[in-house]
């Protein structure tokens, strides 16, 4: 029996109120009602490990200062600056046909126009490790997370493309959109160059028109596939010749719109869209002109706004939509945001708001992405880096945390297929895809490395600081006081009283059983900071927290 499992069975019902009409048991009853119970630590980091990756003590004690409704809107209302573009921090390819020697290390490569494949696999690399560090280095919002949600959303993959440049401008293109309007979006998405590369955009045209991008437009961008989805091959077909046209500038790395190549028809639709007609155009606007009829056709279905919110709950919420989340908050959320003409904000405002978001059975039950794993100790761990300017050492460590990301599963920019990454689609497994026998060893295997020797880089060394970190707490030689509030951190479900106990007993007192084995050892320390005092120490603390990161509880947020 899972935690979820275990709670719905302490809040049984009789069966007649439990079940809804298409015979699934109701998880919970909550939906989009505003929250009005406790705002302590407890709902605070739930909400921040939902919305950042990790949750840090100093946002947590930030954030707890405010109201949970200011604290939302922070979080939606990003105010630092995004971070300064990826820089070249490789080494000019002798093997390249066209090599980038103009470009002096420490700069950044994106207005380099170079086609040359070995130089845009370093680009590609060197755009990975920079959004690495973006995670790492992210503001208090939820910028970062709904980037990474939105390029999934996408699922474009950069091996694909193959050219960074384009890549890295669609990341640029949905960092400016993401807290922004999603109707405005797709239509910037569209004629994206690197989504026209990747679903072959920039080859259609009316004497062949190409149905990639349509089909994905109304299968996973927009409409999905569900039952309420009920839109027709032919559909697909009409929507490829509106989308006939578009190219790629190969010089400046833009897209234009060629009305030679545009399908001028008229353009039928089925009953699903009422039978709408899209009126074929003729000049340089008719291209924007039939795009925006389009996305006026699809966003006027209710499908859309469900799709999306769906998606949208299952990433920040949970996987799991039954007939009672479905009533209670897909349907009234997606209301929300049609209402606001599509507006990403208002939408997630109410979600984080909500008594269903922090409803008990929607807490500690999601398993962590790797990035959640990866960026989100390292966050909480509040792990010391070199300074930005220090672009050398920074992207060494960055790309070392990426990779242990896409060893566990998750390849930034290259999700296995244009669906994005199985974890937030794939039924019925879900989020319970990231734990398998592969990367459950890595997961520990991380945390383990970074506690024990962490990583150097040109005299640098980034590693968990684990009596750093203990003396950031109320009360540190308490080792009673010590253990609760680093599970009330890392951990969001308790651990018995029995088991805490053993702990303290065994690592932290080390067979001893009295509490001032610990106590006089932290005293010592504190009062006489010695080499060997601090040895003894950090070697329990050490202990303490390989162990915590080992637990299968640390896997959940």
């Amino acid at each position: 029996m899972d935690r979820r499992e275990f709670l719905t069975a302490r809040r049984k019902r009789h069966n007649s109120d439990n079940e809804s009409g298409s015979g699934q048991p109701f998880r919970t009853l909550s939906g989009i009602n505003p929250y009005t119970g406790s705002w302590t630590d407890t709902e605070v980091i739930h909400l921040l490990k939902r919305t950042m990756f990790g949750s840090k003590k100093a946002d947590v004690d930030y954030f707890k200062t405010k109201t949970l409704s200011q604290a939302v809107d922070e979080l939606l209302s990003p105010v630092s600056p995004n971070p300064a573009p990826p820089v070249k921090e490789y080494t000019t390819a002798t093997n390249a046909t066209t090599p980038d020697g103009n470009i002096a290390q420490g700069t950044t490569w994106i207005n380099d126009y170079n086609s040359d494949g070995t130089v845009q696999s370093q680009r590609r690399a060197s755009y990975k490790k920079w959004w690495t560090g973006a995670m790492i280095n992210q503001d208090r919002s939820i910028r970062e997370k709904l980037i990474m949600f939105l390029i999934d959303h996408f699922g474009n993959e950069s091996t694909d493309v193959g050219n960074a440049n384009w890549v890295y401008k669609q990341h640029d293109l949905i960092r400016q959109y993401v807290l922004g309007n999603f109707k405005q979006l797709v239509d910037a998405i569209t004629k994206d160059v690197c989504m026209l590369r990747y679903l072959n955009g920039y080859l259609n045209n009316r004497n062949a028109p190409d149905e990639n991008y349509a089909r994905e437009l109304m299968e996973l961008f927009t409409l999905g596939k569900g039952p309420g989805s009920q839109y027709t091959e032919n559909d697909v077909k009409e929507a490829a010749k509106v989308l006939t046209g578009w190219q790629i500038n190969g010089t400046n790395y833009t897209s234009f719109f060629n009305p030679n190549r545009h399908s001028v028809v008229n353009k039928t639709f089925s009953p699903f869209f009422n039978n709408t007609v899209i009126t074929g155009r003729t000049g340089p606007t008719g291209g924007q002109q039939e795009l925006d009829d389009l996305l006026n056709m699809l966003f006027a279905q209710q499908e859309v706004a469900k799709f999306i919110v769906r998606k949208v709950y299952r990433w920040f919420v949970y996987y799991q939509i039954d007939a009672a989340t479905e009533a209670n908050v897909i349907v009234p959320l997606a209301e929300v945001f049609r209402n606001n003409n599509y507006e990403i904000k208002p939408m997630l405002a109410t979600l984080f708001k909500s008594e269903h978001f922090f409803d008990v059975l929607n807490s500690g039950c999601y398993i962590k992405t790797p990035a959640d794993q990866v960026i989100g100790s390292l966050r909480e761990m509040n792990t010391q880096f070199p300074v930005l300017t220090d672009w050398d050492s920074n992207y060494r460590f960055w790309n070392v945390f990426y990779n242990w990301m896409a060893n566990m599963g998750q390849v930034l920019h290259d999700p296995p297929n244009v669906s994005g990454m199985p974890a937030y689609y794939q039924e019925p497994s879900f989020h319970e895809i990231w734990i398998n026998s592969d990367s459950l060893p890595k997961r520990n295997q991380f945390t383990d490395t970074m506690i024990s020797f962490g990583y150097t880089a040109n005299g640098n060394r980034v590693q968990f600081n684990c009596v750093a970190f203990a003396q950031t707490l109320t009360n540190p030689g308490n080792p009673n006081d010590l253990i609760d509030e680093v599970l009330k951190y890392f951990f969001r479900n308790e651990l018995s009283a029995q088991s805490k106990a053993q702990i303290k007993t065994q690592i932290l007192l080390t067979g001893q059983q009295w509490d001032y084995y610990w106590t006089n050892a932290w005293a010592a320390w504190v009062s006489s900071p010695t080499t060997a005092n601090f040895n003894v120490i950090n070697t329990r603390l050490r202990n303490l927290f390989q162990y915590f990161f080992n637990l299968s509880e640390y896997q959940l947020s």
